[in-house]
């Protein structure tokens, strides 16, 4: 796989969402869906805020491919789970977004489940 740019990686960081979506069977894109992202080291991490049953998290998996747009990025992507730096993860969504619900919500057990690394496409 391909490694993102110190750029892409630093206009990701600064926006505050990134539209994400999963690739169909017949090469075709799903909607976009608006997400949280983080980055932790030279990788960008997403989460499902409602675990596995979220719809846009079924999708991306279907195939492991599709697209992201973010802070004028717009990239195709594959996304692969990724548990082992779910610590790092937690700590970077409490920096970029703060403290609440919604930040409780994305750190949870559940919203872990979908921990994905999200890696630039061939």
């Amino acid at each position: 796989m391909k490694a993102w740019t110190e750029a892409e990686l630093d206009a990701i960081d600064r926006a505050d969402e990134l539209r994400v979506a999963g690739e169909r069977a017949d090469g075709s894109l799903r909607k976009l869906v608006v997400v949280w992202q983080v980055r932790v080291g030279d990788d960008v991490y997403i989460r499902s805020v409602r675990g596995p049953s979220g719809g846009w998290y079924r999708g991306v998996r279907d195939q492991d491919r599709g697209r992201i747009e973010s802070g004028g990025v717009t990239k195709d992507v594959a996304f692969e789970r990724d548990s082992s730096h779910d610590a790092e993860i937690d700590a970077a969504y409490r920096a970029k977004y703060g403290r609440g619900s919604s930040v409780d919500a994305i750190t949870t057990p559940t919203a872990k489940e979908t921990t994905l690394r999200v890696s630039p496409g061939e």
